[in-house]
């Protein structure tokens, strides 16, 4: 697929499912909404739930590079007139600079486990783990690509196995992660996120002591409430009931319910 110079949110390739208030849904690295989200299929009995392939995933054109900033323009965009925002891993630190851009058309927003690894910087954990992600990202035209891939799944902690022959599907995936600019260099709009007036809701997978201390950062700083879904690792969604709970509860809660 050839890049994009620029895109927008039209052109990207984005599923509707389900009836009521519109929820979109961000995925993140390696995989796209079919497996970040198919727990949540559920959800479309009572919500419209929006699921854009982020640029180089499914049928949505490549972006010279997969770029949390570059983006979040386009997440803002597939908003329209409002809608809750929902965003896991890169997607999470997506959908956090997304809702500043337009906090006027955001509902809700809902993160897990964001990869803005710097907001925590300072806590021994987290200094390690962005050291280890940087070496691993500066090696990268050395390593396999699949051997690259399960490096990475384990520094964060993903609870999705990765096979010795990788479908086109994860191949690309593959790809696309190792080229794309690391979460941890986002500098989330943290002031302006604290001044919005809509809901937050961070949520963690109780794996890890550095996605523990980024997410209670993160939820002080904005205003956020905190909660947590285990069992699955850093693949929080994939965990189904315990996550469309807390997601549903959240979201009925507010005032666009």
């Amino acid at each position: 697929m050839e890049p994009a110079a620029s895109l927008t949110a039209a052109d990207l390739d984005v599923e509707r499912v389900g009836a009521g208030s519109p929820v979109v849904l961000v995925h993140g690295s390696i995989v796209g909404p079919e497996q970040t989200w198919r727990a949540q299929q559920e959800l479309a009995a009572r919500w419209t739930l929006v699921f854009p392939h982020r640029p180089g995933f499914g049928r949505s054109p490549s972006l010279p590079r997969g770029d949390f900033e570059a983006e979040a323009p386009l997440i803002a965009e597939l908003l329209g007139d409002g809608a809750h925002l929902v965003g896991h891993s890169y997607g999470a630190v997506i959908a956090l600079h997304a809702a500043a851009l337009r906090p006027e058309a955001v509902w809700s927003l809902t993160v897990t486990e964001p990869g803005s690894l710097r907001i925590a910087a300072g806590d021994p954990h987290v200094d390690a783990t962005i050291a280890n992600g940087e070496d691993l990202y500066r090696h990268r035209a050395d390593i396999a690509p699949r051997d690259w891939v399960h490096l990475f799944r384990s520094g964060v902690g993903s609870a999705h196995a990765t096979p010795e022959d990788m479908p086109d599907w994860l191949a690309r995936g593959a790809q696309h992660v190792m080229d794309e600019r690391p979460p941890w260099e986002s500098e989330p709009p943290l002031d302006a996120l604290a001044a919005a007036s809509f809901p937050k809701l961070v949520i963690s997978g109780r794996h890890s002591p550095v996605f523990e201390r980024v997410c209670d950062v993160l939820a002080e700083r904005i205003g956020a409430e905190r909660a947590t879904a285990s069992g699955r690792g850093h693949s929080i969604p994939v965990v189904g009931a315990r996550y469309n709970e807390l997601l549903e509860d959240f979201l009925t809660a507010s005032p666009h319910a």
